[in-house]
């Protein structure tokens, strides 16, 4: 199996909340729980990512990746963020190999594949799409180009190599961007 079918395992960015015991803030209202966590739009990326159960494995390849001060900087980023169970689906051993530090440049170029360098809130997503008569195209970070649609509710990107993912939680505003978690790691081309 191919470096980069391992390296999916690793796959990007981001996504979870700070808890907070208490009353709830304003900004805990504005956002859905990721990972049993509250996310805070007043806090970045990194700052929300580290606290959702559900993206340890994320966090993890971020960290590996050397990514955590991109993320953590202005941006603004959109970012498709895998969940554990995402990981999962990777072949066995996958996502061990990419968080080899041999293996960085290849887990970078992966993660950087769920990254768009823009802040994009669903319905600006479905707007594009519906422009683009149903499919549109979204250049990532890494180079790699995703295409996105939607059917309902639910947004769904696929990559260069036909890997589709679900937006399972959408619009998580960040004070650097948007996260949306996602089913699936999507994989640079091969």
């Amino acid at each position: 199996m191919k470096l980069l079918s391992l390296i999916s395992a690793a796959t990007i960015v981001t996504l979870a909340g700070c808890s907070t015991g208490g009353m709830k803030s304003a900004d805990e209202h504005t956002n859905p729980m990721v990972g049993g966590a509250p996310m805070y739009a007043s806090k970045n990326i990194i700052e929300n990512a580290v606290n959702s159960k559900d993206h340890t494995t994320l966090v993890a390849a971020v960290k590996a990746a050397g990514l955590v001060d991109t993320l953590q900087g202005p941006g603004p980023f959109t970012v498709f963020a895998p969940t554990n169970a995402a990981f999962d689906k990777l072949p066995e051993g996958a996502v061990a190999v990419l968080l080899k530090p041999e293996n960085k440049a290849a887990l970078t170029k992966v993660l950087a594949c769920h990254v768009v360098k823009a802040d994009a809130l669903s319905g600006a997503i479905k707007t594009m799409i519906d422009d683009d008569m149903g499919k549109h195209p979204v250049p990532t970070i890494g180079g790699c180009t995703l295409m996105v649609t939607y059917m309902g509710d639910k947004i769904m990107l696929e990559d260069e190599n036909g890997r589709v993912a679900h937006v399972t939680i959408a619009d998580v505003k960040q004070s650097n961007g948007v996260i949306h978690v996602i089913d699936t790691v999507l994989l640079p081309k091969q």
